[in-house]
């Protein structure tokens, strides 16, 4: 008698979802740099705070890395934060001015993310680990979005300037 094994099956990686968020987080950074853009060391730095209503969240950093006639390579990392977070996130993005995309090419540590994982694997990683970083990417910039503000420091006046 023939036992029948039920093999599970490939991951095949839905290309739409991930363009749809790749498109998405581009629109997002592209709003979020529009908040103010500083030079550090000759690189042009975004910096915010996150505030909700009276409440300090943190602090967001998009420096530029590498700039080409079509790509820019960004790093995003939250520089400090109130106590919520478990470790702050940081993630290398690479913006594709051409096709309006943003994609996430490393996350903490990990060098590159493989767009399909053979599971279960050696790192633990997620078959579809590339849409699930770049899911929480569309979050994180959505939260920066919603609760981000300027620092105080690079207001443009504070209270009580020019008052007579």
């Amino acid at each position: 008698m023939t036992e029948w094994v039920k093999r599970p099956r490939q991951y095949v990686p839905d290309l739409r979802q991930l363009g749809a968020l790749c498109d998405g987080n581009y629109q997002r950074l592209r709003k979020l740099r529009k908040l103010r853009q500083l030079e550090v060391d000759g690189n042009p730095v975004c910096e915010f705070e996150l505030h909700r209503e009276n409440q300090y969240l943190g602090r967001v950093r998009i420096e530029v890395l590498q700039t080409a006639r079509f790509t820019e390579t960004l790093l995003l990392e939250q520089v400090h934060n109130s106590g919520r977070w478990l470790n702050n996130p940081r993630m290398t993005v690479r913006v594709y001015h051409d096709a309006l995309m943003a994609e996430v090419i490393s996350c903490y540590r990990q060098r590159q993310i493989a767009p399909v994982n053979d599971y279960p694997n050696r790192f633990m990683h997620h078959p579809d680990e590339k849409v699930q970083v770049n899911g929480f990417l569309a979050d994180w910039l959505d939260y920066c979005l919603r609760f981000g503000h300027l620092p105080m420091e690079h207001a443009a006046w504070s209270a009580g300037e020019g008052v007579d």
